[in-house]
């Protein structure tokens, strides 16, 4: 006890030196420290965000390029995401977070005007790798409901909710004095107003007429030049949409009838055909039932055939709850493709960009609220095309993330040839068609693999190197376990009210390719990667009984651990292999008695075909004691080298050996604790009650940050809270009283102070800052490893910190990470010759300890401290506390820059990195206030820099902390902007020519220009100049490289880095002059203006 209270006081000195940065103990035997070289600096730091996977979350709007193959989609929080290419993508995002209603590309010009709910429209140049806004428009005293920008015109047309149409010039972003108003457009005798615009286009053959639908059913075809209406067609019916005729001659609209109206240019009298798709003809001639509105319909033709004729909506109201559908039409056939989600917004890819020729079209492409479908219009039953894009991330509500750099280079192979056999049939034979764009030059050149686990019980392997995602495997972890076939049959044992089979956390070797899942029903799969498949006739089951600490006072657990070096004598486990599962006798499912020994789920008992890739081991449930469910698992790890998996929760820990298929160690939380130690925890009660570690948000139930970042994830879809246990008598005030295990760590280690070579051994975090050391003593491998018991003894506290246990490693006496030992992956069902080539345990080298000397560093970090113990003397040689207002979420030890340093991402949105092993505060970032709890869940670092996020429920988020990978970014993003020759103008014919009757162009600057038509009222909208303009961006980067050249010199650095930065910086003005030489070239078929004035 004496040396103890040395050892304490000693910590509260260096608490006391200093709360925000990190201190030593004056330890004798510590003064090796000195010796360890920190070559990591704060210059080999700095934050930025680098890609966003995934589908855009509650998208509102699309356009196509179709001559650069580029789609942009618009979102409903002001995000703008631009696909072409698989592995081409890029997010923007516009300032105000107003939805974004209308895209329009200035085709092959390297440009897309957005439209805002907020009445302001962008101008986007994406001919740099950061698209950046060159002009706004923000309108004061109008709507706006829509808009319209001609094929290689510069004039852009603004519709209102008021009825009236301005005219932006998109060079400027000026608008023009020339204005069509409602009152003049509609006629005079017309008593009521026309509603907003709701549709604006150019005859394809005559520039100069406009046709403009009004919402209330009225379409004005306007005569530009004249500055009146032509003709007026009325409907009873409100309009959806309207489309042309490649001619001119016709056009058809949308009603909120669901009805189509063919409209002859010249008749506008009556329509010249009116249809109803969906709806049903009654014999006696009247007019059809009405139908649900088409919200959009599209009229493209084509040379060799029948036009085609798709639209949205329309459907009967007699089909209740049916999906939404797209219906193409062409010639006598009607085609209904129905839909996963609801229809956003679809477009035709034509052949050609102009809109007076045949139009070919190829493909549709529909945006859905959750998913994007391109459609093959070419082959027989309009089949999709396989989706190249990283869109099924929210399949399945994502609930928890783990990211892996730096991965074994045959492990991504392995993944993919498994996971290409779980491809769907039936796709196009076609390549995808939106393919613009070029990949990026990336320097990253090592493997990193993404692994989500989701709602639905299924985990994704993802291929996520050099800034790409694409999805690898799919495990369903669901069919290990039988489904209820109805709402009657649905067991009354489940904890969670739905996602019963949701992934909770999960623990991966990558070199063993070990693999372990848990799930909110307490249970544990272990995992085997095979190549060859294998049916399982009986799927091994461990049923696991980890009693409630607060009963163990009335009823001793009779499979509780009293001897831990022998396995638990009452704890039920299956039988070895041939023999089926025995079900517990003493399993009480009648309604009259507590329920007792049942799990939570069943496992099937039928055989289970598994596929090549991964396949269960052994599934371990815990079970219900005494009318109480089992508590949710908390922590979980995996070490293939000793064959051991050992998994926490709120009651204690279990240790099973997945070889010999037995639990090991069975033992509450306070029984880790020695009998005459310090740290023991008093027995629990409800007045007695830890306060959490910070305010996150309400529903956590007052519950430990850190137990709560592991309890049930299943995400709602409306909103992020965690579900909770559904029956269980324990308060919530006992469950957040009781200590629960946090962390885990397999090591080669000291587990006493009085030894002198590495054993195996295991570190315990716990939600009360403890760390426990527990000691393993193994069997020699080979048969006797199957046979004899492993020896399992607990070796008391090695340290306590303030808050929850969140990370633990160890390094070497020179201060490099000593990882834990593996055993090299071999095919479970390869042959036993096979086996033994690789099966040779990993271990790390065993350092021994001279007396008095020590030789490893255990690194621990919790929600508010982080501490560096020597061992074996077990002393603390560092500390620093991370965080007093706050509590961190996420911490990990990570290589970086060849070096090792701690991670943490903090509630409060601080991204900060830390030396090893001296704790020195290296980075400190402001980067992402904790709004949501999905963002808490799922983030999480990886080596050499890098870390990602959900962002969305539907879209990851990666960030890099490496300077390095900061400088290289402009280099590794894709380019989106590719010199292409935009197609020659169709031929008007030699007739054509002759007798008139082709394409009617107009000299637009004559009508709208300032000279023709005036200035623009001043209050009407107001003009924001962007910061991506083409100036400014050739100041910035020749400011950039005179202001970090001196920079430079200063550090004497100059050389190598200047020299890449003067390239880079010439690359980016070389970028500038030819936008300026593009512009020019425009600017010639528009008389003497200038392109993109400022």
């Amino acid at each position: 006890m004496k040396k103890f209270n040395i050892r304490k006081v000693l910590d509260g000195l260096t608490a006391a030196s200093s709360s925000s940065s990190s201190s030593a103990t004056a330890q004798p035997g510590t003064r090796e420290n000195d010796l360890i070289q920190e070559t990591l600096q704060s210059e080999h730091f700095q934050l930025c965000k680098t890609v966003r996977h995934g589908f855009p979350h509650q998208p509102s709007s699309m356009a196509f390029d179709p001559v650069q193959k580029i789609l942009a989609v618009g979102t409903q929080s002001g995000a703008l995401r631009l696909f072409g290419r698989a592995g081409v993508e890029c997010y923007c995002q516009h300032e105000s977070g107003a939805a974004v209603i209308q895209l329009q590309f200035l085709i092959n010009e390297g440009a897309l005007v957005s439209a805002l709910a907020d009445d302001s429209i962008h101008l986007w140049n994406l001919r740099q790798k950061l698209p950046a806004i060159l002009h706004s428009l923000k309108f004061n005293r109008e709507r706006i409901t829509y808009c319209h920008l001609p094929f290689q015109s510069k004039w852009l047309y603004i519709g209102t909710e008021r009825g009236n149409i301005h005219i932006v010039n998109v060079e400027s972003f000026t608008l023009s004095g020339y204005v069509i108003m409602w009152n003049k457009a509609i006629e005079l005798s017309t008593k009521t107003h026309p509603g907003p615009v709701v549709h604006i286009s150019d005859n394809p053959m005559d520039e100069g007429k406009l046709l403009i639908g009004f919402e209330c059913g009225i379409v004005v075809l306007w005569d530009l030049k004249s500055k009146k209406a032509d003709y007026r067609y009325n409907y009873d019916e409100a309009i959806h949409s309207v489309a042309w005729h490649h001619e001119g001659k016709q056009f058809v609209c949308s009603h909120s009838d669901g009805t189509l109206t063919t409209w002859n240019v010249r008749a506008p009298a009556k329509p010249g055909q009116t249809i109803t798709p969906h709806g049903k003809q009654p014999k006696d001639g009247k007019k059809p039932e009405p139908c649900k509105p088409i919200l959009k319909v599209e009229y493209k033709t084509t040379r060799a055939g029948d036009p085609f004729m798709v639209l949205s909506g329309g459907l009967s109201y007699d089909t209740v709850g049916r999906r939404a559908c797209l219906t193409v039409m062409h010639g006598k056939s009607t085609t209904v493709l129905e839909m996963d989600y609801p229809i956003v917004d679809f477009l035709t890819l034509c052949e050609t960009p102009y809109p007076n020729d045949f139009q070919e079209p190829y493909a549709v492409v529909v945006l859905l609220e959750k998913d994007l479908v391109v459609i093959d219009l070419g082959q027989i039953g309009y089949p999709i095309f396989d989706n190249p894009y990283p869109l099924t991330i929210h399949e399945s509500p994502v609930t928890c993330c783990e990211y892996f750099a730096d991965c074994p280079a045959e492990l991504i192979p392995a993944l993919y040839s498994v996971g290409c056999r779980q491809k769907r049939q039936g796709y196009s034979k076609k390549e995808w068609p939106i393919n613009g764009g070029n990949w990026g030059q990336g320097t990253q050149s090592y493997p990193e693999i993404i692994i989500t686990g989701h709602a639905d019980g299924s985990i994704k392997f993802w291929d996520a190197s050099a800034l790409m995602l694409q999805v690898l495997y799919k495990l369903k972890t669901a069919k290990v376990f039988e489904r209820a076939r109805g709402k009657e049959e649905k067991p009354s044992t489940d904890i969670v009210e739905e996602d019963p089979f949701a992934i909770q956390t999960l623990s991966w070797c990558p070199e063993s390719r070990m693999f372990c899942v848990a799930g909110v029903s307490a249970h544990v799969i272990i995992y085997r990667f095979s190549k060859q498949e294998v049916t399982t006739e009986v799927v091994q089951l461990l049923e696991v009984r980890m009693q409630c600490e607060l009963s163990d006072v009335d009823s001793p657990d009779p499979g509780g651990e009293q001897t831990p070096t022998l396995p638990t004598p009452g704890a039920s486990s299956s039988p070895q292999e041939g023999e089926p599962p025995t079900q517990p006798s003493t399993g009480s499912t009648s309604s009259d008695g507590p329920r007792n020994n049942i799990p939570c789920l069943q496992v099937r008992n039928s055989p289970l075909k598994q596929s090549p890739g991964y396949q269960v081991e052994l599934v371990i449930q815990l079970v219900w004691v005494s009318g109480e469910p089992p508590q949710q698992i908390t922590s979980l790890a995996v070490n293939s080298s000793y064959g051991l998996v050992v998994f926490g929760n709120s009651n204690g820990l279990a240790v099973v050996d997945y070889l010999q298929k037995t639990l090991l160690l069975n033992m509450g939380t306070s029984e880790l604790y020695s009998p005459s130690e310090p740290y023991q925890r008093q027995p629990c009660s409800p007045r007695k009650i830890r306060q959490p570690s910070g305010g996150l948000c309400e529903s956590n139930e007052g519950s430990n940050a850190s137990e709560d970042r592991c309890k049930s994830p299943t995400s709602d879809a409306k909103d992020n809270s965690f579900s909770r246990s559904r029956s269980s008598s324990v308060t919530s005030l006992d469950r957040e009283s009781r200590e629960a295990i946090s962390s885990f760590h397999f090591c080669e280690s000291f587990p006493r102070k009085t030894d002198s070579a590495v054993s195996p051994s295991l570190l315990v975090g716990t939600t009360q800052g403890s760390v426990l050391l527990v000691a393993l003593s193994l069997p020699p491998s080979g048969d006797q490893r199957l046979q004899q018991p492993v020896g399992i003894s607990s070796c008391g506290t090695l340290i306590r910190l303030k808050g929850g246990v969140l990370t633990m490693a160890l390094l070497d006496s020179t201060g490099a990470l000593l990882p834990p030992t593996y055993e090299p992956w071999y095919d479970p069902n390869a042959s036993d010759e096979e086996k033994e080539k690789s099966r040779k345990r990993r271990a790390a080298s065993p350092p021994s300890s001279q007396e008095g000397q020590d030789s490893q560093y255990a690194v621990v970090c919790s929600e508010k401290q982080a501490k560096v113990v020597s061992m074996p003397s077990q002393t603390c040689v560092y500390k620093h506390n991370i965080t007093e207002s706050s509590f961190v979420l996420r911490a990990d030890v990570v290589l970086m820059a060849g070096a090792n340093c701690i991670a943490c991402f903090c509630a409060n949105g601080h991204i900060m990195t830390l030396s090893l092993p001296s704790l020195r505060p290296l980075l400190d970032v402001n980067y992402l206030p904790l709004t949501d709890m999905r963002i808490a869940r799922t983030f999480c670092f990886s080596s050499l820099g890098q870390a990602l996020y959900l962002t969305s429920p539907t879209e990851i988020q990666r960030i890099t902390y490496s300077q390095e990978t900061c400088d290289n970014l402009q280099e590794m993003l894709s380019e989106l902007f590719t010199p292409v020759e935009t197609p020659e103008a169709p031929n008007r014919g030699f007739f054509k020519g002759l007798f008139g009757g082709g394409a009617q162009s107009l000299d637009r600057e004559d009508l709208f220009g300032e000279t023709a038509s005036g200035k623009a009222s001043r209050s009407l909208a107001q003009h924001i100049p962007g910061p991506g303009g083409m100036e400014g961006m050739k100041g910035a980067a020749s400011g950039v490289v005179g202001d970090l050249a001196r920079a430079r010199i200063a550090l004497d650095e100059r050389g190598q880095k200047l020299g890449e930065l003067e390239e880079r910086t010439a690359a980016m003005m070389a970028s500038a002059d030819s936008f300026s030489k593009h512009a020019h070239d425009m600017m010639l078929k528009y008389k003497d203006k200038k392109w993109y004035q400022l």
